[in-house]
């Protein structure tokens, strides 16, 4: 009977070691959060400008590294921050889509980090339209 309670005294010891480790990794966790983790282009003509900024702050207690990112397809190329974002800074992720391609695109973009979630997804989307944009048209004529 003795033995049975020390053994029930250790594996209630262990348990909450276990436990507090898992709260205490859990309050140190890095955790970014987006200013908008969907971009819409809107509209916007064949060629024109297909580069967006994604801007993200570490709202976690530890360093940020993204340390890969993968869009959906070719014709969306991201650029990851290179240094770690360190807590409470803000980052950047700029997204390039291809405007040669027309019609509607909806693009994921997959972040892996070491935050506490370690895989997060973000959105490109709009429409590319064959015609020029009025805008475009405007500035080629002023020029002249």
């Amino acid at each position: 009977m003795l033995i049975l309670l020390y053994q029930t005294d250790i594996m209630k010891n262990f348990l909450l070691f276990f436990v507090f480790l898992f709260v205490s990794f859990a309050m140190q966790a890095q955790e970014f959060q987006f200013e908008k983790e969907t971009i819409d282009y809107g509209t916007v003509a064949k060629k024109s400008a297909g580069t967006r900024i994604f801007t993200f702050k570490n709202i976690g207690t530890a360093p940020i590294v993204i340390k890969r990112i993968q869009s959906t397809c070719g014709c969306t190329v991201p650029e990851k921050p290179e240094a770690p974002i360190m807590p409470g800074a803000k980052g950047t992720i700029k997204v390039s889509y291809d405007t040669n391609k027309l019609g509607r695109f909806n693009k994921q973009i997959l972040i892996f980090s070491n935050a506490k979630q370690p895989r997060k997804v973000i959105r490109v989307k709009g429409y590319v339209s064959a015609e020029v944009s009025f805008e475009k048209e405007k500035s080629l004529l002023s020029d002249h």
